[in-house]
């Protein structure tokens, strides 16, 4: 497979750029674009955040590859991006963090989205929502071992999964299933689910939809009556990622659909509480010193800051633009950075909020539909 480009987009200049490469903060934040097929990265200051440069990636000149979700490897030497659209399958990339340069890809099912890593860096675990299929379904969790850039196997998984995250120890894998509502917990030694757990009532209101859509009201004239719409039901989170802690004791999961987060015990993998956030929670990652969790709020243009040890949501910080996505956070846990979609031809953006000052500092426009975010560190 060759890549359309292979070259970074030089960095343009701007008012003050000197003043800002004066003080290097030792990483970058990088961003994909679903529609424009690109890796914007971005340079932080004290407050501060600028575009450092672009790289193009794709195969298909006629149509946009959709690259979807970033994942930095833990040695810093490689980043992996997820290509949505192929013929008819999607791709893992495997891309040098130095020069930008594709070294590798791996096949992988329908609509890969997220990519979880394990802490050495050995094994990749993309989950294959596929959203245009019918449902209830099964689909796959894709294993790569990136080494070589082999897919080892394709494991039969839960309807539309869409978070995965791998614990510290690098024995277990987590998955959150949108559809099926529910947590699942990969043993990473058998490549087997060791567990799964319903986070709501998802699955129960999938499979009653499903029943009254077979045994509805017979079709007239030889063509398929649609299914009426179904209610929603009390209790249905779907879960669309699942975070970590440092310890690996507790598990964060975002409840899209009842905007919450969840909190789960890992040991026993049972929901041990449930915090109110904003509408469409959906994407969720603690601080680097476990004190923080931020929440994306996908439906209500904010995210929420929610304290880990009391459990609450402390601050909803409004976003830049409406449709917020993703998540990340600087080594040191001073900024967290969140992306945001575009919409029509107004762009995206990734706002820089700093966690001590309580606001949002700086944001840069991002264009193309900018969805996963991901921090490399610099020597």
């Amino acid at each position: 497979m060759t890549p359309r480009f292979l070259l970074a987009l030089p960095l343009l200049a701007w008012p003050g750029a000197a003043v800002a490469q004066a003080a290097d903060p030792g990483y970058r934040v990088g961003v994909v674009s679903e529609s424009g097929d690109i890796v914007t990265w971005l340079k932080p200051g004290a407050g501060t955040l600028v575009e450092d440069h672009v790289v193009p990636v794709g195969v298909m000149p006629a149509d946009v590859d959709g690259p979807h979700n970033l994942a930095v490897a833990p040695d810093q030497a490689y980043y992996y991006l997820s290509i949505a659209h192929g013929t008819p399958f999607g791709n893992l990339w495997k891309m040098d963090a130095r020069t930008d340069q594709l070294l590798g890809t791996a096949p992988l099912e329908m609509f890969p989205t997220t990519i979880g890593l394990t802490p050495d860096g050995d094994f990749a675990f993309v989950a294959n929502s596929d959203f245009h299929g019918d449902h209830p379904r099964e689909n796959v969790i894709t294993v790569v071992h990136t080494p070589t850039m082999q897919t080892i196997t394709h494991l039969p998984a839960c309807d539309m999964p869409h978070g995965v995250k791998s614990n510290h120890a690098g024995t277990t894998v987590y998955i959150s299933c949108m559809h099926s509502d529910e947590l699942l917990e990969i043993d990473v030694a058998s490549l087997a689910i060791r567990r799964r757990a319903p986070t709501g009532t998802g699955m129960q209101h999938a499979m009653a939809a499903d029943q009254h859509a077979m045994h509805g009201a017979a079709p007239a004239a030889g063509a398929s009556a649609p299914a009426p719409a179904a209610a929603p039901v009390d209790g249905e989170c779907a879960p669309t990622f699942v975070s970590v802690s440092a310890d690996d004791r507790t598990l964060w999961a975002a409840c899209n659909h009842s905007g919450t987060v969840q909190v789960w015990d890992a040991a026993s993998f049972t929901k041990v509480a449930e915090v109110p956030v904003g509408a469409g929670a959906y994407n969720v990652e603690p601080s680097p010193d476990g004190k923080w969790v931020i929440v994306t709020n996908k439906k209500a243009q904010s995210f929420s800051l929610v304290d880990v040890a009391a459990r609450k949501e402390v601050l909803r910080v409004p976003t830049t633009k409406k449709i917020v996505h993703g998540v990340a956070w600087s080594p040191d846990g001073r900024y967290a950075f969140i992306s945001q979609e575009s919409i029509g031809a107004d762009p995206g953006a990734v706002d820089m909020f700093d966690v001590a000052a309580r606001k949002v500092v700086a944001t840069v426009p991002v264009r193309a539909q900018p969805t996963g975010i991901a921090i490399l560190r610099r020597p």
